[in-house]
Formats: C-alpha cells, sequence, structure tokens
C-alpha cells in the first residue's frame, strides 16, 4: 500500500433478521450453512402450556353460625344412703358406628323456661323418672357442622335427686335408659365432659353428707328464655319395647342393662 492510500474501512455484516433467540437449537433446526442439526440429547422437552381456567372462581361458601342452649342432669336415687347403693339414671343412644353410647339426658331449653326447668322436664321425657335440682355441676360447650350450619351448643348440667317415677324409653331419640352404679360413671359415661361432671357430683354427695344441703353451693341465676332457637338434633325412630322390672324396685329400659 503507498503513501497516498488510505485504508479502506472494513465493511461489517449485518445481523440477519429472523435470527432466533439464544438457547439450544430445536431437533431438526437448520444451522446457518443450511444443514439440519440434531438436538442434544440431554435436551428437555419443551414444556406444554398449563389450560387457563375458564370463567372467574367462585367464592368458597360461608357456614351460618347459630348458638343453641341446652340443659340437663345427673338424678341419683339414694342419696341419703351409703354410695355403694347409688345408682344415677343415663340413656343410651346407637351412633353410626352400631355403638352404644351412655351419657346424661339433656335438651334445648324452650322459650318461657329457665335451665333448671328444663333439666327437670328432659330427665322426664328421655328417661320417665322425676327429680328435683340440687346444684349445678358445671356447663359444657361444643362445636358441630349439620344441615349447612355450624352450630355453639352450650349444655348447663345440674345434680338431682330422684323424686319418683320408673324408668322408661319411650323418647324416640333414645334406644335405652339405666339405672348405672355412681363408682361406675367414670367409665360408663361416653363423653369426656360429662365424666368430669360425674366427679363434680361425687364431691357434692360428700358435702351434702357431710354437711347438709347448706353446704351445697347456690344455684346460679337463670332467667327464662325470651326467644326460640333452632333444633339440630337427629331422632333415631324405633319400635317401641315393653320395659322389665330392675332390683330395688325400678324399672330399666329395654335390652340390657350397661
Amino acid at each position: 500500500m503507498s503513501d497516498g492510500e488510505q485504508p479502506k474501512p472494513r465493511r461489517r455484516r449485518g445481523r440477519r433478521r429472523g435470527r432466533r433467540a439464544a438457547g439450544p437449537p430445536e431437533a431438526g433446526a437448520e444451522n446457518t450453512n443450511g444443514h439440519r442439526q440434531k438436538a442434544p440429547a440431554d435436551t428437555p422437552p419443551a414444556a406444554t402450556p398449563k389450560p387457563q381456567r375458564s370463567g372467574p372462581r367462585r367464592p368458597s361458601e360461608r357456614l351460618r353460625t347459630v348458638h343453641e342452649t341446652s340443659a340437663g342432669g345427673l338424678v341419683i336415687d339414694g342419696l341419703d344412703g351409703p354410695k355403694d347403693r347409688q345408682v344415677a339414671a343415663l340413656i343410651g343412644r346407637i351412633d353410626r358406628r352400631g355403638r352404644m353410647l351412655w351419657s346424661l339426658p339433656k335438651g334445648h331449653i324452650e322459650r318461657g323456661e329457665t335451665a333448671e326447668q328444663t333439666a327437670i322436664r328432659e330427665v322426664a321425657e328421655e328417661t320417665g323418672i322425676q327429680g328435683s335440682v340440687l346444684a349445678a355441676l358445671g356447663s359444657i360447650d361444643y362445636w358441630f357442622v349439620t344441615e349447612g350450619r355450624r352450630v355453639h351448643k352450650t349444655v348447663h348440667h345440674y345434680l338431682m335427686r330422684f323424686a319418683g317415677g320408673e324408668l322408661s324409653d319411650e323418647d324416640v331419640e333414645v334406644t335405652e335408659v339405666a339405672w348405672v352404679p355412681v363408682h361406675e360413671l367414670p367409665k360408663r359415661l361416653a363423653y369426656a365432659d360429662e365424666r368430669r361432671l360425674a366427679e363434680v357430683a361425687d364431691e357434692l354427695i360428700d358435702k351434702l353428707h357431710t354437711d347438709g344441703p347448706a353446704a351445697l353451693p347456690p344455684l346460679p341465676r337463670s332467667t327464662p328464655r325470651r326467644r326460640g332457637q333452632t333444633h339440630s338434633h337427629t331422632r333415631n325412630h324405633r319400635a317401641d319395647s315393653t320395659a322389665r322390672p330392675q332390683p330395688g324396685g325400678r324399672t330399666n329400659g329395654s335390652g340390657q342393662s350397661p
């Protein structure tokens, strides 16, 4: 190159339009020389796009919460005698698994009733016997879902003295009724909360024997219910059966005693 000549600028090759983005070539794609090339063996297959949801999501349905109040009692016969002769009235119901579950009689507080009045009425309806309220044992509350509702139930329980009548299982909600020795309540009652109430009753009975009725705690104030409430329980319909006599002049419901 002579001194008078100027160097010619080098021409840059323009980028080819439509050039693929960086990344491994697809299987069977052509290279720049026009030859087809294979994708590497370890190249993962292309991801399949997820199908899109059609339409907006439906909001989850919220259950309506209702509150229910019930009352019941532990009726004991032979309160003035020795403990080993005392018996309590229990009701039995068959659960979905076919098991007999023993519990205390109880039911909804109706409009115009106090909790004590309900306890006396429900005991009579579910067991056939009469009882008088002596003291409060305590309250139990729990939650369950039924018929599209979320129910919060509170049950008030009372210690009651047997005042007469005979055990009967005519109530359609009850499968069987029975007199159970008081010292067997912890292993006969199906629910832990009611077993604790039986322990409270045992302490109150000791006070009754030692210091008389004046030693029992006063009943909590209870006012008549002003409004009705829901009844979310399932009735067990069954055939009527004949009651048979039990020792001590009492009668028990159909079937074997617990």
